[in-house]
């Protein structure tokens, strides 16, 4: 039986992450020297390899330094894809790209065409990996009075690594992610730009450096990522500013960088400079729309993608004001483009709904947390309200498949499983239907 390329993708996920999983349970990888149990290492794997971030042990306090590589090689091959890693592989030892291999390359990347699928990976990867070492050098000389040469080396490659590919993994103990450094403009701008660079996505990165005339995809993510920054750090610090517990005691200054911060971060980061427990209810369902719409296609990170937010967004309002075609920059959106859009809105709700619903029955918390957990998940941010490290078994295992979903996409798991039908070459007599 002949596989299709997205169902190679998600067994290549599945094997990644049980091979990591087997590593991290070994008792070299903890700091203490004992075995660490497979659940959680497998959890961890899960969530280093889907790029989420949302942790059951305090990743730099438990584990020793084979097990932060472990974790970090995890979150590299998450984030570039295994599928473009082993191709870029194929094309270093000058092996021949057989056709199926290029098919699988270009679904991983979500490219238009296998052409481009080679170019662009070959013309970007260097300039991921360029934009990593210097996020880490930046980094590293910011902690290198503080920690030493050693430990600064390490805090800045593993964050470097961790923002670009939006993974959200830190190594402050005690879950306190970035929060010793919320007033820290180094740490927050090179963290944050780290973060939108991976999110942007390798189509928008490879059209910018070859300085040629933008396509319409990259003008909708740039437009889009640039709204939702800009209103996301609006919005937020309207809410918190007056809150004691995040926002309330700082300066001016650092409450528009902390509400920046955290607007960048949800959408798939992870990341975060204030304590996300005390946050007002508003605000955390503020955050979950934000997780929800995520990163950019074929970039680090998860959601349900810029691209699909602004189709629809445009889809309703041009049957608002009653026009037949979806016009974005007065380019007219195929209607495939926009029944693919509503699907993926809905089927990542519908998954979200299942995933909060089964969590209702096995955990002992508030909605507000289960969703929020839930929507994190699905988004692959790794932000919590503090309920993950107390999730049951069942729980565990439930967020994990939820984080595989989100990194997959519900809309690729349905093709791969071939659940649709062939289009009839007849079509059946149209008739309507009320909607009101």
């Amino acid at each position: 039986m002949r596989l299709s390329p997205s169902l190679i993708i998600i067994g290549s996920f599945i094997l990644a992450i049980l091979a990591g999983a087997a590593l991290l349970s070994m008792p070299f990888a903890s700091s203490s020297g004992a075995v660490t149990d497979y659940l959680d290492a497998l959890f961890t794997s899960c969530s280093a390899a889907t790029v989420t971030g949302l942790v059951t042990l305090d990743t730099g306090a438990h584990f020793s330094l084979f097990g932060l590589i472990i974790i970090l090689v995890l979150v590299q091959l998450g984030g570039l894809g295994l599928m473009t890693i082993s191709t870029f592989m194929l094309l270093v030892f000058r092996q021949q790209l057989f056709y199926s291999q290029k098919h699988t390359f270009k679904e991983s990347l979500n490219l238009y065409s296998i052409h481009d699928a080679v170019h662009v990976f070959t013309r970007i990867v260097g300039v991921v990996l360029l934009i990593e070492a210097g996020g880490a050098l930046v980094l590293f000389l910011r902690w290198l009075p503080e920690m030493g040469a050693g430990q600064a080396c390490l805090y800045g490659i593993f964050h470097a690594v961790s923002a670009f590919n939006n993974a959200g993994f830190y190594l402050p103990a005690r879950f306190a992610s970035l929060m010793p450094y919320a007033s820290d403009v180094i740490v927050n701008l090179t963290v944050t730009t780290l973060a939108i660079l991976g999110g942007l996505g390798f189509i928008v990165l490879a059209d910018l450096w070859q300085r040629r005339r933008l396509s319409l995809h990259t003008k909708v993510v740039l437009a889009t990522t640039v709204l939702l920054l800009l209103g996301g750090t609006l919005i937020f610090f309207a809410l918190e500013r007056h809150n004691p517990g995040t926002l309330g005691q700082l300066p001016t200054g650092t409450k528009l960088m902390a509400s920046y911060f955290q607007t960048v971060t949800p959408r798939t980061a992870g990341f975060h400079t204030i304590d996300l427990t005390k946050m007002f209810s508003a605000t955390v369902l503020f955050m979950m729309l934000l997780m929800f719409i995520g990163a950019s296609p074929s970039g680090t990170g998860g959601g349900i993608k810029t691209t699909v937010f602004a189709a629809v967004v445009s889809t309703i309002w041009a049957t608002l004001r009653g026009f037949k075609n979806t016009i974005i920059y007065n380019r007219r959106l195929p209607a495939e483009t926009v029944r693919q859009a509503f699907a993926v809105t809905f089927l990542s709700l519908a998954v979200i709904a299942v995933a909060i619903f089964a969590l209702g029955e096995t955990e002992k918390a508030g909605i507000m947390p289960l969703a929020f957990e839930t929507f994190s998940a699905f988004g692959n941010v790794g932000f919590s309200l503090g309920l993950t490290p107390y999730l049951s078994s069942a729980g565990k295992i439930i967020i994990m498949a939820v984080m595989l979903l989100g990194r997959i996409g519900p809309l690729a798991l349905l093709l791969s499983l071939n659940m649709g039908r062939k289009e009839p070459r007849i079509e059946p007599p149209k008739e309507g239907i009320s909607i009101s």
